[in-house]
């Protein structure tokens, strides 16, 4: 056993974490809050040669001065350092929208800090909007080291390595429907249910994901914008051909909500010839012409 407390948590955190092998080249988007500086703190431990982004939104006051705090601590742990701006104007969606600028300016292959909090959080979401298969799996656990671990870990490491978090007072504002989640609901279901609710809801998306995957594989053959042969597929695979359709060329995306189950139906109406055109989300929509499907974005009609 390590000698150090904090070198101890650290062996007993990382042998729960999915970081590539030592020595490899990694890029930690990290915010300056608990999972973050955790996931900074755990890759260095783990041999990865990390860069550390910290991406700035300009949303608070304040917030610029937040990327000196991740500029120490990667320097700390030998970890390069560099800081990104982004402007996400007020208005609706605004969690999406700025979630949308950070990945802009951050590679396809970062890793990010969620945790097993973070992903029960995320299944209520996609519970509440109705998005089906793909919502209940979750996210996806590719670049997600910290997904077995809890929030409270990640507060413990950073405590134990006398490190200071950014408090992001947004994270308890009730106007963003993931805080209510977090502080209301989920406190609630853990009265109903007598226990500890976010390993079961993580477990359920594992679940749900292996069964999502095996869908996918069977409705990769049907071409979604043949509208005949989708409306004579079985409902289950031409759902999921309709997503993966919506999500990969669509207003869907990789870090973007998949569509949910009232867009998806629309668009089988389509199919079926119940409707000419649907809206599907943000301005898209799909239309029918001679029997195929296309999908139209915001402006062009």
């Amino acid at each position: 056993m390590a000698d150090d407390p904090a070198d101890d948590l650290l062996d007993r955190l990382a042998a729960r974490c999915d970081f590539p092998p030592p020595g490899r080249a990694v890029t930690c988007a990290v915010s300056g809050g608990a999972d973050s500086l955790a996931l900074l703190a755990l890759a260095a431990h783990a041999g990865c040669r990390v860069t550390a982004v910290h991406v700035d939104h300009g949303l608070r006051p304040g917030s610029a001065a937040e990327a000196e705090v991740v500029r120490r601590a990667a320097e700390r742990f030998g970890a390069a350092f560099r800081a990104e701006s982004v402007r996400v104007p007020p208005g609706p969606n605004l969690e999406a929208r700025a979630r949308a600028a950070r990945y802009a300016v951050l590679p396809p292959d970062v890793l990010t800090g969620h945790t097993a909090d973070d992903q029960a959080e995320t299944v209520l979401l996609n519970l509440l909007r109705g998005a089906g298969l793909d919502g209940l799996a979750g996210m996806d656990p590719a670049r997600r080291p910290l997904r077995r671990l809890r929030r409270r870990e990640t507060r413990a490491l950073c405590e134990a390595l006398e490190l200071s978090p950014v408090a992001d007072h947004t994270n308890v504002d009730p106007a963003f429907r993931r805080n209510r989640v977090r502080h209301e609901l989920i406190p609630l279901l853990d009265d109903i249910a007598g226990r500890d609710v976010v390993p079961v809801i993580a477990r359920q998306a594992d679940l749900l994901r292996d069964d999502a995957a095996l869908l996918d594989e069977l409705a990769a053959e049907l071409d979604p914008r043949d509208a005949r042969a989708l409306a004579a597929a079985p409902p289950a695979l031409a759902r999921r051909a309709v997503r993966r359709w919506l999500r990969e060329a669509g207003p869907g995306g990789e870090e973007r909500h998949p569509p949910d189950a009232a867009a998806t139906e629309r668009v089988l109406s389509v199919a079926r010839g119940e409707a000419v055109a649907c809206e599907v989300a943000g301005g898209w929509r799909v239309a029918r012409s001679r029997g195929r499907l296309r999908l139209e974005p915001p402006g062009r009609r």
